[in-house]
C-alpha cells in the first residue's frame, strides 16, 4: 500500500476533519428515521412496526454490505471510492423520498446502508493513509466523532427540521450536505491509495486471524454496552430520574460532548497504548453504568454519570481501530469495513437485549445493568487479546 501527501506537522490535514464531516453527513441519516417515524408511518399508509423495518434495512446494509463492497471496490483509488458511495448514497436517499411503493423504500435504505459501510471502511483507511504512523489512532477518532456527532446532533437536528417541514425536510439536508461534502472531498483530498494490482486472496487470508475476530467481538461487545443504555436515557431521565421532557436534549448533549472528550483522549494514548485505552473505556463503561443504575434518581449524579458514560465509550473508539489496521496491515479496506459492520452489530443487538428485560418486567435500570455485564465481558476479551501475543 502507498500512500501519497503523508502529513508529518502536529495538526492533522485538512482531509481528516472533511472525511469526518462526510461521515456526519450519512451518519445522520441513520439517526434521523427513528425521530420521525410517527409521521412518515402515517404518511405511507403503513404500520408502524412497518416502518420500523426501514431502520432495520438500513442496519442490514451496513452489516451485510460493507465486506462485500470493500472487496468490489478494491482496486479503486479510495478517493474515487469515497465520491462515489456518497453520490451512491445521496441518490439512494433521494429514491427513498421519491418513491412511492414500500418494496422500494426498503431498497434503497438497503443501499444506502451499504454505501454508508463502504465509504465508513474506506474513509478510516483513508485518514490514517494521509498521516504518519505515531497518529494513525487520532486520525481514525476525529473520522469516528463525525458518527457520534451524527447521533447526539445530526438525528435531532433532522428530526427539528422535519417537523417544520415533513418528515422527508430532514432526509433532503442530509442529501444536499453529503453532495456538498463530496464534492469538498474531490476538490481537497489528496490522491491516496494502491499502485498495485489488488490482491482478494491476501486480503482473506489475513482476515483468518485468530485475534483480529477478538478485536471484533470488542467492537461488538464494547458498542453494545454503552448503546444499550444510550437508547433508553430519555426514558430513564424522564420516568426515573424525574427530570422534564425539556431536559432531556441538553443531558443528551452532555452525552455528546463527553463522547468527543473520549475520542480525544482515547486517540492520544491508543497510538502508544492501546491495551490501556480499551481497558480503560471498558472499565469506565461498567463503572458509569453500574453507577447509573444505583443513582438514576438523583438527578445531578445522573446528569454526570451520563457524560461520563459518554467519555468511556469513545475511548475505545480510536484503539479499535488501531488494532485493527495493526493486526490486519496488508487487509486494511476489508477489514476496516467488517470493523464498521461490527460498529453496527453492536447497535443492532441493543434492542433485543433491552426488549427481553424489560418484557421480562425489569426495571428501566436494568438497561444499565445489562450493559456493565457487556462491559465485563468487554473487558475479558481485551485481556485475552493482551496476554495472547
Amino acid at each position: 500500500m502507498v500512500d501519497n501527501q503523508i502529513t508529518t506537522g502536529r495538526r492533522l490535514p485538512l482531509g481528516v476533519y472533511l472525511l469526518a464531516v462526510s461521515l456526519f453527513a450519512m451518519g445522520s441519516a441513520e439517526f434521523l428515521l427513528a425521530g420521525v417515524l410517527p409521521p412518515a408511518a402515517q404518511d405511507l399508509g403503513v404500520s408502524l412496526a412497518s416502518a420500523g423495518s426501514l431502520i432495520s434495512a438500513f442496519a442490514l446494509g451496513v452489516v451485510l454490505g460493507g465486506p462485500p463492497l470493500a472487496i468490489v471496490t478494491l482496486g479503486w483509488p479510495r478517493k474515487l471510492t469515497l465520491v462515489a458511495s456518497q453520490a451512491v448514497f445521496a441518490l439512494a436517499v433521494a429514491v427513498f423520498l421519491l418513491a412511492d411503493q414500500f418494496w422500494v423504500l426498503l431498497v434503497a435504505r438497503f443501499v444506502a446502508g451499504v454505501a454508508y459501510a463502504g465509504f465508513w471502511a474506506v474513509a478510516a483507511v483513508t485518514a490514517v493513509g494521509l498521516v504518519t504512523a505515531e497518529r494513525t489512532a487520532r486520525a481514525s477518532g476525529v473520522v469516528v466523532s463525525g458518527l457520534s456527532l451524527s447521533m447526539i446532533a445530526g438525528g435531532p437536528a433532522g428530526a427539528l427540521v422535519s417537523h417544520f417541514t415533513g418528515w422527508r425536510g430532514g432526509f433532503w439536508g442530509v442529501v444536499a450536505l453529503t453532495a456538498a461534502s463530496a464534492a469538498a472531498l474531490a476538490l481537497a483530498l489528496p490522491a491516496t491509495g494502491r499502485r498495485e494490482a489488488p490482491d482478494v486472496r491476501g486480503e482473506l487470508r489475513s482476515m483468518r486471524q485468530p485475534r483480529l475476530w477478538l478485536v471484533y467481538a470488542v467492537t461488538i461487545l464494547s458498542t453494545a454496552s454503552y448503546m444499550i443504555t444510550f437508547n433508553y436515557l430519555a426514558a430513564i431521565l424522564t420516568g426515573v430520574t424525574g427530570l422534564p421532557e425539556v431536559w432531556v436534549p441538553p443531558v443528551l448533549a452532555l452525552f455528546g460532548v463527553g463522547a468527543f472528550a473520549g475520542l480525544a483522549v482515547g486517540g492520544r494514548i491508543a497510538d502508544r497504548r492501546p491495551f490501556r485505552a480499551l481497558a480503560t473505556g471498558a472499565g469506565g463503561i461498567a463503572a458509569s453504568s453500574v453507577l447509573l443504575a444505583l443513582f438514576a434518581r438523583a438527578p445531578i449524579p445522573a446528569i454526570v454519570l451520563v457524560a461520563a458514560l459518554g467519555v468511556a465509550g469513545f475511548v475505545l473508539n480510536p484503539a479499535i481501530y488501531q488494532r485493527v489496521f495493526a493486526l490486519a496491515d496488508r487487509a486494511p479496506t476489508l477489514a476496516g469495513a467488517t470493523a464498521v459492520s461490527a460498529f453496527q452489530l453492536g447497535i443492532s443487538l441493543t434492542p433485543a437485549l433491552a426488549g427481553a428485560a424489560l418484557h421480562a418486567g425489569a426495571a428501566l435500570t436494568a438497561v444499565a445493568w445489562i450493559g456493565a455485564a457487556l462491559a465485563g465481558l468487554t473487558l475479558l476479551a481485551v485481556r485475552r487479546d493482551a496476554t495472547s501475543r
